[in-house]
């Protein structure tokens, strides 16, 4: 191989050369006065001419995934801070446990519906989930009752902290951002864009009240002020969230909190954590990391306890 052909490699790529158009306008475009006003007009009114923050089929690409992701980093972080919120204490659980007067019509109803199809076992079942949800009930009041006590006496100042935050849907989330509502005091709900339509309740303070498409930076927000997380009787989504604070605390990658789990009987139930620690799968002391609490005034008691020497704001 030559040098000169060595070096012509080295060349950048040439353009071919132009080719002759076999069409052309008859007229000069360019002179048509209608012709430009109705381009210029096109050109206002093009999604490209728009611009890149209001444009709202752009936001939507899969493209631009991070631009959106960090959209939902800062919009309620800016809120929180304009309103002064230095810590939050988080209430999860089960979006099924609802008011006694709630629980009762639909135990009625599934009643109702068994005894027109007696033979129906799936309408039987529902009796029996139904009448235990109506005993959970109990639940639903001590989360409203929690929520009253966590939050009548920490907004009295311009700087808020133990604010309640939750995931802003119905069950126990109403219940927490309920019992902030009725002492006048704010709280922030968090909720999820999902498949199924899903409104936040009415009780969340408005201008706290977001919608997130993301879990990651939904649970992010969640974690970032926690000075506490109480743990309610809930479902997958419930266990999904204790389990996530459980390993970011035993791993050390958030802020030290108390982490309660409220109803002993329940959660005993549902999860054996001896057996986990008696298999090795994890360590005596991680059993530490949670508490147990049966009233609302225990709960907020041990909150209290565990930063008498720690002050509450979040550090993740």
């Amino acid at each position: 191989m030559t040098k000169k052909s060595i070096a012509g490699q080295d060349r950048d790529p040439q353009p071919p050369p132009p080719k002759a158009c076999p069409v052309l306008p008859d007229t000069v475009l360019g002179d048509d006065v209608a012709l430009v006003a109705a381009n210029m007009e096109r050109i206002l009114t093009s999604p490209s001419y728009l611009l890149a923050q209001d444009d709202p089929a752009l936001l939507s690409k899969v493209e631009m995934r991070g631009v959106r992701m960090l959209l939902e980093l800062g919009k309620p972080e800016l809120a929180l801070q304009a309103d002064r919120i230095e810590s939050t204490v988080i209430v999860f659980g089960g979006t099924q446990i609802v008011e006694r007067s709630a629980a009762e019509r639909r135990l009625f109803e599934a009643r109702r519906a068994a005894q027109s199809r007696p033979d129906d076992k799936t309408l039987q079942r529902e009796v029996e989930r139904s009448t235990r949800l109506l005993d959970f009930a109990r639940y639903y009041d001590a989360a409203r009752e929690f929520a009253r006590i966590v939050s009548i006496d920490n907004q009295c100042e311009d700087q808020r902290d133990y604010v309640v935050v939750t995931g802003g849907g119905p069950g126990i989330m109403e219940a927490a951002n309920r019992g902030a509502f009725d002492v006048g005091c704010k709280s922030i709900g968090l909720n999820i864009k999902l498949p199924a339509e899903q409104q936040p309740n009415p009780f969340i303070t408005p201008e706290l009240c977001f919608q997130f498409k993301y879990f990651a930076l939904r649970k992010f927000h969640f974690i970032l002020r926690a000075a506490a997380v109480v743990l309610f009787p809930g479902g997958f989504g419930t266990l999904d969230e204790m389990f996530e604070t459980l390993t970011l605390r035993q791993t050390h990658r958030m802020q030290p909190v108390p982490i309660i789990l409220f109803g002993h009987e329940y959660w005993s139930k549902v999860i054996d954590f001896r057996h986990l620690a008696d298999t090795g799968v994890i360590g005596d002391h991680h059993l530490e990391l949670f508490t147990y609490a049966e009233t609302p005034e225990e709960a907020w008691q041990q909150i209290l306890d565990f930063h008498a020497r720690r002050p509450p704001t979040g550090e993740a």
